[in-house]
């Protein structure tokens, strides 16, 4: 698993907009936390520093079940004691934690840095959440055993199924067997084609119809 994750790191600097550098943390059974992968020495440090300070987005992301968002750093921050040595310490001056889940545990985070204040917008922020989800998707796959060339010929298979799956996995909670059971359901119920409810929830952001 660990090559799912140093890959997750390149893909994130290169498709989310403003994204300099980028971590994997995962949290041990014992709840100590373990840096799974970065691009960096930069952001591996800021990985660092949040354990070692026990504050961060990265760590909230976790813990709150929440994407956390600071695109400037160096103006009053949730996390000023992390602000101040990330600032002191690195070119970063924004961060995001968008969580990972596999099956119905909370297992990690992916940690966004970038060296320019302000750049990390809502566009940066839905693409990230896009990668995070398939990121629990391939996480939760591995852990059943499956092999990446399995998992990259189902995600291959339908794009839009698999971001619908991720999406409700990361904002309900849930696994991938009961993110799809959800869309098979609807579609089921309204008659709709699958691809096209997956479709429709992407568009929704994830949001499940309410009739």
């Amino acid at each position: 698993m660990p090559e799912i994750y140093s890959a997750l790191c390149v893909a994130a600097t290169m498709i989310v907009p403003g994204c300099d550098h980028a971590s994997v943390l995962l949290r041990r059974e014992d709840g100590s936390y373990v840096i799974a992968a970065a691009t960096d020495a930069v952001a591996r440090h800021v990985d660092e520093l949040e354990m070692h300070l026990g504050e961060g987005p990265c760590l909230d992301a976790i813990e709150d079940e929440a994407a956390q968002i600071d695109a400037d750093l160096t103006t009053r921050s949730e996390w000023p004691a992390l602000a101040a040595r990330v600032v002191a310490d690195t070119p970063v001056r924004g961060a995001m934690g968008f969580r990972l889940l596999v099956d119905r545990r909370k297992v990690g985070a992916l940690n966004l840095f970038a060296t320019a204040p302000d750049v990390f917008d809502t566009v940066a922020a839905e693409t990230a959440v896009v990668l995070a989800a398939f990121a629990s998707v391939a996480t939760n796959a591995v852990a059943r055993g499956e092999d990446a060339a399995s998992l990259q010929r189902g995600l291959a298979s339908n794009r839009e199924i698999g971001k619908a799956v991720g999406m409700l996995m990361l904002l309900n909670g849930i696994g991938e067997q009961e993110a799809f059971e959800i869309l098979r359901r609807i579609s089921q119920a309204t008659n709709v084609k699958l691809v096209e409810v997956a479709a429709q929830l992407v568009q929704r952001r994830g949001q499940l119809p309410t009739d």
